[in-house]
């Protein structure tokens, strides 16, 4: 079992992350389940007849737009970093907490880094799924890295001067 980073703490993965070629044949109609956005696209009726948990992800080329109106099924929206320097789903994970108001889980999957997180966190991530080389205990204390921040983002909305006054 892979392990994730989860509400500050490290904890043991229980969702499964489809593949993006995966289709409804043979899916457990209980296991909590993370699909690709085009599985959605395919068969969101039958999905969100399932007993399990649902989530969503999205490739860093996938817009969250497209599935705005939908946001209430998912429990778990896990944004695909396909290599650490792709940095569209920063944006993406802002816009889903500060636009639409989404208060599950933004996942962060793909190639993860340790000097990433913090960063993630301001815009709107909460859990985090760190490459299988990297050790996932030593990055949950990234999340600390810095002890004041000046900007206002999804994590603080004021600015430092704001909160001083």
């Amino acid at each position: 079992m892979q392990r994730i980073i989860k509400g500050n703490q490290v904890v043991v993965e229980n969702w499964h992350l489809l593949d993006k070629d995966a289709s409804l044949d043979g899916l457990p109609n209980s296991d909590d389940l993370i699909v690709p956005l085009a599985l959605w696209r395919e068969h969101a009726h039958a999905l969100k007849a399932r007993d399990g948990g649902l989530g969503v992800w999205l490739d860093s080329d996938e817009q969250i737009e497209e599935i705005e109106g939908d946001l209430e099924h998912f429990q778990v929206i896990a944004l695909n970093f396909p290599v650490f320097s792709d940095g569209r789903h920063y944006s993406t994970a802002r816009i889903l907490r500060d636009r639409y108001g989404y208060k599950g889980e933004v996942r962060a999957i793909g190639d993860v880094l340790r000097d990433q997180l913090f960063f993630m966190k301001r815009c709107g991530f909460d859990a985090y799924a760190l490459r299988e080389d990297r050790d996932a205990d030593e990055a949950l204390a990234s999340l600390q890295d810095f002890s004041e921040v000046y900007q206002a983002a999804t994590d603080q909305p004021l600015p430092l001067f704001r909160r001083r006054a």
